[in-house]
């Protein structure tokens, strides 16, 4: 197979011997995305200015933390992400604050005889403020690069199955994929393959992942089983870390304590 800049963090992932080689590409994009947000993104003007409008999730804001390194730039980051945002939120209230004093000197007799043609201006302002809040707490400056950076290897993936057999082949051996990577190849076929191309991937791929689904069921299932006395002295056989496998098999990739 000939390898290509693009091509090669794909390979390597799926040569490694593991439930989900997406999964391994998407680890590889959140460390280095959370070292960059912790280093050099710190003097780029264009990495602030998204940082500040967007943020980053509980997760990856845990994840930074969590790091216990580099605690001045994740502190910058906060300082001038809630500058502008406390900023936002203030300027939402103070645009109806005049609206809800007056609502709420109204009483509610003079409010009926008016008549109910306007939305309550808290009804409005409560609104709007979750839309924003909403807005705030689904998005992420590090999600929106792993899935632009994920959907480009997806991309490479389907390129690859279709134009290098060696690759073919090396997909066809692995263990399937995690649930929300299934999905994401899935979405890719209808994205990116024709009719008859993707007519073959599907097949090949749920033909595959419905085989290693049941083996990690019944991992899982053997696991249970061996804490019944009648198979205390059973061997294990591959099922002694098959609950944390099975979770990233669902879920996708976990930080599990081993």
């Amino acid at each position: 197979m000939k390898e290509r800049i693009y091509t090669i963090p794909v390979s390597e992932a799926f040569r490694e011997d593991c439930e989900c080689p997406m999964c391994i590409l998407e680890k590889r994009l959140e460390d280095d995305a959370l070292k960059y947000t912790l280093g050099p993104s710190m003097m780029e003007p264009d990495s602030r200015i998204e940082t500040n409008k967007k943020g980053f999730c509980n997760l990856h804001f845990t994840k930074l933390y969590n790091t216990q390194e580099n605690r001045l730039p994740l502190g910058l980051v906060i300082d001038t992400h809630l500058m502008e945002q406390n900023e936002i939120l203030r300027k939402m209230y103070e645009k109806e604050e005049s609206n809800l004093k007056k609502e709420m000197e109204t009483g509610t007799l003079e409010h009926i005889k008016k008549g109910f043609k306007n939305k309550d201006a808290s009804v409005n302002f409560v609104n709007c403020m979750i839309d924003k809040l909403n807005e705030l707490e689904k998005s992420c400056t590090i999600c929106e690069k792993i899935s632009f950076n994920m959907g480009k290897f997806t991309d490479v993936i389907l390129y690859l199955f279709f134009k290098e057999p060696d690759f073919k082949e090396l997909f066809v051996s692995k263990k399937g994929f995690c649930l929300p990577h299934l999905k994401m190849l899935l979405e890719g076929s209808l994205k990116h393959l024709n009719r008859k191309q993707r007519s073959e991937f599907v097949m090949t791929l749920m033909s595959m992942e419905l085989i290693h689904l049941d083996r990690i069921k019944e991992e899982v299932n053997w696991f249970t089983l061996k804490f019944d006395y009648k198979n205390q002295d059973a061997p294990w056989k591959n099922s002694r870390d098959a609950i944390p496998r099975s979770i990233e098999k669902i879920c996708g990739p976990c930080d599990l304590n081993r």
